[in-house]
């Protein structure tokens, strides 16, 4: 099997120098030798000994060459990455990329790209790394029916919230440090505010549940707004908050919603700490299944990476195509399920409220919800130096309908003795059913 890798970057190099240094026992593996034959990127990466391997900067020629079957794409973005990806399988060259928003916003397309071209696509690290979730979903539990997938799937997040929890530090404080370490960009937006999350959970949800990717009906919520406060307030309950994607299948639709998140401290999802990722997966046959470990990396991705080309490797020279669909289901039985919008999932909340300290209030607010059918499981008050005459309200609730939240905090917040905006993190209890 000849392969091009285009992008010499981090996750690229890696892939580079895991196939070189373990060429011996991935052959065994794949039933064939697995020669890298060119690179395009551009520029070398330092850390690749690219000896007599042809090096280009040209991306498409590179990707087109008639001495190429096989192409790793590594480049991230949906604009250059589109274009070397549809190349080559254009010129009949099988894919494997760890672009995970180039498959959920551009995957539809693509597949049928590949399938029309007869070679194969495969994305295994464009989801939680090194950790073989999509592989698991897609063949391990191939007999199962998905119930719902919920995971941590971006460690910048988990990084913030863990050392907000266990030292007490504001998030701005600690997003400058994920910065300086390298965990987030310059620019954190995709990684704070929810939305590479939402790509990979796109990707989840259309394996798991059989629907084309749909990640413009992803409902994406940040973390930024989450204070010190709140994080030990979660604690004082028993929950930890969790930047979670969370897809369900319900008899209305499919859920597809990223937010912060409070789960009970007791569930293997409270536990899962720093930057790494764990993806929890319900199935009637099997029940609870749990896949944990590193979400990015070098060589945690690139074993994602190597995985689908040693696939792919086994089905080319068995002169096959892989007999396992993209999605997971062959493309006339993908579902017609519906994605739901954020206003029709049920959710039990955690508010937080900051009052005037003068009688009643609390009276007020617990009407409120009541007129919207919102029960109240408990309620604490706690002093709040920062702010003098003001008290915060702290309420966990049963589960109700997000519309009905939203309507009877937008009352709240016309109150005359409420002095900021309510602050609202969804609850999960991933009870195995």
């Amino acid at each position: 099997m000849r392969v091009a890798i285009i992008g010499l970057g981090t996750v690229g190099g890696g892939t580079f120098n895991v196939l070189k240094r373990n060429a011996r026992d991935i052959a065994a593996r794949a039933g064939s030798e697995i020669e890298i034959v060119a690179v395009a990127s551009r520029r070398p990466n330092p850390a690749c000994e690219l000896d007599s391997i042809e090096f280009d900067t040209d991306l498409i020629r590179t990707a087109t060459r008639q001495d190429v079957d096989l192409v790793v794409e590594t480049l991230g973005g949906t604009s250059v990455a589109a274009d070397v990806v549809k190349a080559a399988l254009q010129a009949g060259k099988h894919v494997v990329t760890a672009n995970k928003a180039l498959i959920a916003e551009l995957g539809n397309e693509l597949f049928e790209m590949a399938t029309s071209n007869k070679v194969t696509l495969a994305f295994e690290a464009a989801v939680a790394g090194g950790v073989p979730v999509i592989k698991s979903i897609r063949e391990g539990l191939a007999a199962n029916r998905i119930k719902s997938v919920a995971g941590i799937i971006n460690g910048t997040g988990n990084f913030i919230l863990t050392e907000m929890r266990d030292k007490g530090r504001a998030f701005e404080d600690v997003l400058k440090e994920a910065q300086a370490l390298g965990y987030a960009e310059a620019d954190p937006t995709f990684d704070v505010e929810g939305i590479d999350a939402a790509h990979k959970l796109t990707i989840l949800s259309s394996v798991a549940f059989g629907i084309p990717l749909q990640f413009k009906s992803a409902y994406t919520e940040g973390i930024s707004a989450i204070s010190p406060f709140d994080v030990k307030m979660a604690e004082e309950f028993g929950y930890r908050i969790k930047h979670l994607g969370i897809t369900r299948l319900t008899g209305q639709g499919v859920e597809l919603r990223v937010h912060p998140t409070l789960v009970p401290e007791s569930q293997l999802l409270a536990k899962v700490d720093g930057v790494m990722n764990a993806v929890m997966v319900e199935s009637d046959a099997v029940g609870q299944t749990l896949f944990y470990g590193p979400g990015a990396g070098s060589e945690a991705t690139a074993s994602s990476i190597i995985a689908d080309i040693v696939d792919i490797t086994r089905a080319h020279y068995q002169d096959a195509l892989s007999g396992v669909p993209a999605l997971g289901y062959s493309e006339e039985e993908l579902n017609e399920h519906p994605i739901l919008p954020i206003e029709a999932v049920n959710s039990a909340y955690y508010l937080r409220l900051l009052a005037k300290d003068t009688p009643g209030v609390l009276a007020r607010v617990a009407a409120i919800l009541s007129e919207h059918s919102i029960n109240i499981e408990s309620i604490t008050q706690k002093e709040w130096q920062e702010h003098d005459g003001a008290v915060p309200m702290i309420l966990m609730t049963h589960q109700v309908a997000e519309r009905n939240m939203d309507h009877a905090i937008d009352v709240i917040q016309g109150l005359d003795v409420i002095l900021a905006p309510v602050v609202r993190i969804r609850v999960e209890y991933f009870t195995a059913s």
